[in-house]
């Protein structure tokens, strides 16, 4: 089961940093494409470490894989009700209904596997 939650983990933190890094193609620019080149690079590093980090590595990486979901799904909902960082985003923009899903989904999915991940090592 822990096997193939950090494999699901992979694919949603992937495709967290895939979304970003389409939208840096698509002509995001300025501050928020700086941003949403880090949060690529951010995505495709920690759904790497969740295939390949193992024994403490692994419980850190699951926890800042969990984290960054979060993260991510917390900035665009600010973007799209108060404004972060001075911008301010609408549900009609390219990917944003998209991205909502997917964050919520990372979170959920990074939620059980650090709960996995966590709970195999303490009865191991």
């Amino acid at each position: 089961m822990a096997r193939v939650m950090r494999i699901i983990s992979a694919i949603v933190l992937f495709a967290i940093g895939g979304i970003h890094l389409f939208l840096v193609f698509d002509g995001v620019g300025g501050t928020l494409g700086v941003l949403f080149i880090l949060n690529a690079i951010a995505g495709i590093v920690l759904g790497v470490g969740m295939l390949a980090a193992r024994g403490r590595l692994r419980k850190v990486t699951t926890v800042l894989g969990l984290l960054f979901a979060i993260a991510s799904l917390l900035a665009l909902v600010l973007a799209l009700t108060v404004g972060l960082f001075g911008i301010t985003e609408t549900w009609t923009f390219t990917l944003v209904p998209e991205t909502v899903i997917v964050d919520a989904i990372a979170v959920v999915v990074l939620a059980i596997t650090s709960a996995v991940t966590f709970r195999g090592a303490k009865s191991a």
